[in-house]
């Protein structure tokens, strides 16, 4: 049975028949980058790859955090620490986005760590066809180290009321060291989540 379309499939068809019309061939990494609801979108996004025929891999940053004591070395309610320590963005270039990348029969890894349990997470080694699309969803994916390791990007604006002071604090560093709104290609409002709208990062 064929599933009913819903504005927000229709949203993530659109944006991603946007980004294969620029990225026609080989491998493409699209970041889904911001605080909140990044992941239910993300999935929505490899969903409308998949629909069009174009095999999708997902990945989160919150499978390459680093392990509890070093998350926490700054205290549990630290801004600076729940931004600057708590991924491990290294071993994500490493073991999934440079793999991912290099295509041909290079295999890569959608996770490294099981912060749940706070152990290295089983290895797993995957391939993927030469023409894959790999969604990444997490929080800070344009900071410095990670600007520019992908082709698309895509921001989503933050609900703050569903933020603790900590995560605002480590957002209001990143606004000011990355300015993520004006490096994203598409910037998508979520306040209302069945309806996803594109916004511009000159508006108010």
């Amino acid at each position: 049975m064929v599933t009913p379309a819903t504005p927000a499939s229709e949203f993530t068809d659109a944006l991603s028949a946007e980004i294969r019309h620029n990225y026609r061939l080989g491998r493409v990494i699209v970041a889904v980058d911001g605080l909140d609801s990044t992941a239910a979108f993300a999935d929505e996004l490899a969903g409308s790859f998949e629909r069009s025929g174009v095999h999708s891999v997902r990945a989160s940053l919150e499978g390459f955090q680093r392990p509890r004591a070093a998350r926490e070395l700054r205290g549990t309610d630290s801004g600076a620490g729940y931004y600057f320590d708590r991924y491990d963005t290294d071993t994500l270039k490493r073991v999934l986005i440079e793999p991912f990348r290099f295509g041909g029969s290079a295999g890569f890894q959608t996770q490294a760590f099981d912060a749940a349990r706070d152990v290295p997470a089983e290895s797993r080694w995957l391939t993927a066809p030469a023409d894959a699309v790999l969604v990444l969803d997490g929080p800070f994916l344009q900071r410095p180290g990670l600007s520019g390791q992908f082709n698309y990007t895509a921001y989503v604006e933050s609900l703050w009321f569903a933020q603790g002071e900590e995560v605002r604090e480590a957002d209001r560093l990143y606004q000011a060291e990355a300015g993520p709104r004006f490096g994203a290609q598409a910037i998508i409002d979520l306040a209302d989540p069945a309806h996803p709208r594109r916004v511009f990062a000159d508006s108010c």
